[in-house]
């Protein structure tokens, strides 16, 4: 007699036999295609368009009134106008973008929606991620536009020195840094604000307090600090820039002994850098994966 297996007699069990799940590696990108969708529909996208535009515009008119010797060298006008701008608009563009991808999902209640479909975890954190990563990127293209444009109106064929692509490089390493940490934040806290304020503090005001601390009161290089190592973002404009792992310093007298000489460093050289924000990125990245596989939904 032949046998019939249970997965043809019970139609639950023969329907979950011939379901199979999607591979990761084409639920990432559809996930995270449809979260940029979203984020390209929303108000904060052209927002945050609009704020970037006007900055541009504001900057072009300035420089375009007074010129002066920043617009007689295109390292000197980048290293002035893009390094001086792009750290801040880093973490801007990532606490805007980054700051409720996670704990919206709890604020909003959709993750219950969200995990109940049959998609990892994981899965949801990547995709959100790289979404997050294109919307800050595409703001960060703007602003970068706008002064290629300025460039070449003023500067010709040298509109792009080699420092600005190495700069813009280095700002993209920084942004995914710094949204690792925003997601780490937005998946401890159930509520979209304490990812948009800590991030904001930590990196605007909190990294560059305790690099001057470790630095001007500990005489130790604070490698440990990202704001640290954002600084190569600037510093390659600069032609006595350190590019090894050592960082850029100065000597200065000691507050209670002149006769005592201390080094005070200022910034990390441009592969310490880079190791620095790659660290961070990987660290807070896992960090907040591991939170977000945690979380209940229940």
């Amino acid at each position: 007699m032949a046998t019939i297996s249970p997965a043809t007699t019970d139609p639950v069990a023969s329907s979950l036999i011939r379901f199979r799940a999607p591979p990761l590696l084409h639920q990432i990108p559809k996930l995270a295609r449809y979260q940029l969708r979203e984020y390209l529909r929303s108000r904060r996208f052209y927002a945050m368009a609009g704020i970037i535009v006007f900055l541009g515009t504001v900057l072009t008119a300035v420089t375009g009134y007074y010129r002066g010797p920043l617009v007689t060298d295109p390292v000197t006008f980048y290293g002035t106008d893009w390094g001086g701008a792009a750290s801040f608009l880093v973490v801007l563009v990532a606490v805007l973008f980054g700051g409720d991808a996670i704990a919206g999902e709890f604020q909003n209640k959709t993750g219950y929606f969200l995990m109940g479909l049959p998609v990892r975890r994981s899965t949801v954190y990547l995709g959100k991620f790289l979404a997050a990563y294109a919307a800050a990127a595409a703001m960060m293209g703007l602003f970068l536009g706008i002064l290629l444009a300025n460039g070449i109106f003023y500067f010709g064929s040298r509109a792009a020195p080699w420092q600005l692509g190495l700069s813009a490089l280095l700002a993209f390493v920084y942004l995914g840094a710094v949204l690792g940490a925003t997601f780490m934040f937005s998946s401890l806290f159930k509520t979209s604000a304490y990812g948009f304020v800590l991030t904001a503090l930590l990196f605007l005001i909190g990294f560059t307090l305790l690099q001057d601390y470790i630095s001007a009161i500990a005489h130790a290089q604070p490698w440990m600090v990202i704001s640290y190592a954002s600084g190569t973002i600037s510093s390659v404009f600069d032609p006595t820039v350190n590019w090894g792992l050592n960082g850029s310093w100065t000597l200065m007298r000691g507050d209670i002994d002149k006769n005592v000489v201390v080094k005070i460093y200022t910034v990390a050289g441009v592969a310490e850098g880079i190791l620095i924000m790659l660290g961070y990125l990987l660290v807070t990245s896992l960090v907040g994966l591991s939170l977000f596989e945690r979380e209940d939904f229940s």
